[in-house]
């Protein structure tokens, strides 16, 4: 009998902890299928896809960086949330062969801050740092959320383009990505209910990558500070953060959320979150 498989693609992709997440929820399930992660390079993207739809027992698959906007246009259709964010991060094979195209990112980065945005804030205020595929739909989940955006990038014109497309409003800023990285003496809104966030959206800080310049300094007190990157898990940013006294939520929160949605897409069911416990555990082992 054939196995239904999906896999994660990306260049790097050996670092990736995607297949010890499908393949725990899998054994959970006890479903047959199995979840690899397959090494495709920008030339060579179109030929993998080319390749994977004619193949039946392929589900689909995850898309990590440098892809996520470079798949769309390789696409049949687009989920409307993928659409919005102009970015993809889980592909779906239909029964005819077709390959539609999702966003799972958003709902995946917003997971692990449901409780705190459950609540009433006077005011919310993110600085994501990053212009890249994740970048846009952690944007766009942020502005649907209400806050205000700082977003900073190498080419702040990009950013600024990027905030016009998806955080339409006057609030929102772009600014230059060494901006954080020298010290600075504002003076921060220190009333009570104010929820500030600091996030990572850039690969700085992941292995093989320049390190993130930032200074603390320019973290309002009581900020979250959330890095997206999982290989380290635990970065340089995130310990630094922990040391200055933040609340930090690592990448590894996202990922599984993330990866929620996409599970049930490729195989049918909703993975077991109520081993979410022994999954982190079992990936931080």
């Amino acid at each position: 009998m054939s196995t239904p498989y999906a896999e994660v693609i990306g260049d790097p992709i050996a670092q990736s902890k995607s297949p010890a997440i499908h393949g725990f929820w899998l054994k959970k399930l006890g479903l047959a299928g199995r979840y690899d992660h397959c090494l495709v390079t920008l030339e060579g993207l179109d030929a993998y896809l080319a390749e994977r739809r004619a193949d039946p027992d392929w589900r689909g698959c995850n898309v990590t960086m440098p892809h996520k906007l470079a798949i769309v246009p390789l696409l049949d259709r687009l989920d409307p949330l993928a659409a919005r964010i102009g970015a993809v991060n889980t592909v779906v094979r239909e029964a005819d062969g077709t390959l539609t195209g999702y966003n799972t990112d958003a709902p995946g980065f917003l997971e692990p801050l449901r409780d705190e945005l459950g609540k009433t804030h006077l005011f919310r205020m993110a600085r994501v740092l990053g212009t890249g595929g994740a970048a846009r739909a952690i944007v766009a989940a942020l502005a649907q959320e209400k806050f205000v955006i700082v977003l900073a990038g190498r080419d702040p014109a990009k950013a600024r383009a990027m905030l016009d497309e998806l955080a339409p409003g006057t609030d929102h800023h772009a600014i230059d990505l060494a901006h954080f990285s020298d010290p600075t003496d504002f003076a921060f809104d220190d009333r009570e209910g104010c929820f500030d966030l600091i996030v990572n959206a850039s690969p700085l800080g992941m292995t093989g990558q320049p390190p993130l310049a930032f200074d603390f300094s320019h973290a309002p007190p009581g900020s979250v500070v959330y890095d997206i990157v999982t290989s380290p898990l635990d970065t340089a940013f995130l310990q630094a953060a922990r040391e200055a006294g933040f609340a930090a939520v690592d990448g590894l929160s996202m990922l599984i959320g993330q990866a929620d949605a996409a599970f049930a897409h490729f195989f049918g069911r909703n993975p077991p979150r109520e081993h979410d416990a022994a999954l982190r555990e079992l990936i931080l082992s």
